[in-house]
């Protein structure tokens, strides 16, 4: 019985020893490559709360961070005991260039749900326009970002175009310019509207007082003088201030007698 199906004992114990040795060792690489994973997970997720990252991202970032990490060590493992990983490889590779592909427009949605998670070009409140859109940022997801509209519309923009387009974030700064045009007759006095306007703003408590007041005769159109006008406020009074200074603007030009003139045409009859 010095031999097994034509396998010496000496070669089969010499086998054994190969394979137990390689065992061990692929159990080896398999617990401590677990264990940096792990470690590496907690670090991921500790970068991600400094950064103060959104916890949806967060938690999808770190399960396709560990699935990945866990199949390198399983496939190290594999490689450990012997067994030939090329054709593995190829073939999750080819299988994720088949999904990528199908879901190529998904990804990028991701991609640009990522992107704006991370860099914070604008958050949930503030006030934006884009993609031919405006409104108020009312959550941001993975593939998404909803907005309300002033008259409570909701719209929902996919990230991919979101985060590779232009937009306007109308909350970004602490403070925002208004302008205003407002129009005089030609026979009306100009010094003295432009001192009712200006007075009328330096009176308003939500005008930026250390910033420049701009009360000035911007063009001379075909039916008026009009007034080119500017003043800073905070920018969650800009519409406040806005509409609040037109009205002022009428009812005391219209009090002074300031004419406030409309589009007309004189006709000159000549015999």
């Amino acid at each position: 019985m010095e031999e097994i199906l034509g396998v010496s004992v000496e070669t089969i114990t010499a086998n054994a020893l190969v394979w137990a040795k390689q065992l061990v060792i692929a159990l080896l690489i398999l617990w401590i490559g677990m264990r940096i994973v792990k470690v590496m997970l907690r670090g991921f997720k500790k970068a991600m709360s400094l950064r103060e990252m959104d916890p949806s991202l967060t938690t999808f970032l770190e399960s396709l961070l560990k699935i990945t990490l866990q199949a390198f060590v399983l496939i190290a493992t594999i490689n450990q005991l012997g067994v030939a990983t090329t054709s593995i490889v190829a073939v999750l590779g080819a299988a994720g260039l088949a999904v990528g592909m199908a879901l190529s427009g998904t990804l990028q949605n991701f991609a640009g749900g990522a992107m704006i998670l991370m860099f914070k070009p604008f958050k949930v409140g503030d006030f934006i326009e884009a993609q031919g859109y405006s409104g108020t940022v009312k959550s941001i997801q993975i593939f998404v970002t909803t907005l309300t509209t002033p008259d409570n519309k909701l719209i929902i923009l996919p990230n991919g175009a979101l985060s590779n387009g232009s937009l306007v974030n109308f909350s970004a700064q602490d403070f925002r310019r208004v302008d205003w045009v407002f129009g005089i007759g030609y026979d009306a006095d100009l010094d003295e509207a432009k001192s009712t306007v200006r007075g009328l703003l330096e009176a308003d408590e939500r005008v930026v007082k250390d910033k420049p007041i701009l009360v000035e005769l911007g063009a001379m159109a075909d039916s008026s003088v009009n007034l080119t006008t500017r003043a800073w406020v905070k920018a969650e009074h800009y519409w406040d201030v806005h509409f609040a200074m037109n009205e002022a603007v009428y009812k005391s030009f219209n009090a002074k007698g300031i004419s406030i003139p409309y589009p007309q045409m004189d006709v000159h009859l000549h015999k």
